[in-house]
């Protein structure tokens, strides 16, 4: 059998998955905090036929070799941490990371999970939330007289209550970071959670060397850009077409190999 039509497959199955990786970054592309991911490939195996190096007579030796590489694998999808676009929103409970960091949230499971997106809301209690009820941990929760809200750069979060004009502190938000960020291990809702390869989590205040800091009003967008993954999806929708091309020559040159008998 033609290599060709196994080591064209493996390029077309590559593609295949390429365009389901895109396709995730543009569904997202309005998706508050999200960071696009790219497909890492790898070459397959090789097939060596003659090893570079061999002695081609008792004076000589060959000076390259023969191998034929059969075909591509994925190796990884990562996810690409850059720091997405700011859209002003004049929200008090939307905040936006300048820089490194995750904010923390605790799941109903008890586990706290990590995240970019800053668009909080008040639960029935006054809790800093996130749009699926998670509070914000350390939690910060919110009087119910409290007539503005200010989150400073640091993390600090300070009301004034009605009947005062004086701010009080009710609580302060703090970042996490890790060592491998891209180790961390997608859960969907715009959610991360840390692996052996990420690390554990390391929290600090916002502002801090390492730390990014917070932005009240601001809200970070994805990273996706439009037009680099329009493009990626052209070079990738013709690197399936050229594949599939290889598949169709191998046949060809299976089918006249067959009727030389005729």
């Amino acid at each position: 059998m033609i290599r060709a039509l196994w080591t064209a497959a493996s390029g077309m199955e590559a593609q295949q998955l390429n365009i389901d990786v895109i396709a995730n970054n543009l569904a997202n592309v309005n998706t508050v905090g999200f960071k696009r991911s790219r497909a890492d490939f790898q070459d397959l195996l090789y097939q060596t036929l003659k090893l570079p190096g061999t002695s081609s007579s008792a004076t000589s030796e060959v000076p390259t070799g023969e191998q034929i590489g059969l075909g591509v694998k994925p190796v990884a999808i990562q996810k690409l941490f850059l720091q997405g676009d700011y859209q002003q929103t004049q929200n008090d409970l939307d905040v936006a990371i300048e820089g490194d960091g995750f904010f923390q949230v605790l799941q109903p499971n008890g586990e706290i999970a990590y995240t970019r997106a800053g668009s909080f809301k008040k639960d029935s209690e006054g809790k800093i939330v996130t749009s699926d009820g998670y509070a914000v941990e350390p939690a910060v929760t919110i009087p119910t007289d409290a007539t503005s809200i200010t989150i400073g750069s640091d993390g600090t979060v300070s009301v004034v209550q009605a009947g005062s004009t004086a701010s009080n502190i009710v609580g302060k938000i703090e970042l996490a970071k890790f060592a491998n960020s891209g180790g961390l291990n997608s859960i969907g809702r715009s959610l991360f959670l840390p692996t052996t390869s990420s690390g554990d989590a390391v929290t600090g205040t916002p502002g801090e060397t390492g730390y990014g800091t917070l932005s009240q009003g601001y809200l970070e967008m994805s990273n996706v850009n439009v037009v680099d993954e329009m493009v990626n999806m052209i070079v990738a929708q013709r690197a399936y077409e050229t594949n599939s091309k290889a598949i169709q020559a191998a046949d060809d040159m299976l089918s006249q190999a067959n009727n030389i008998r005729r």
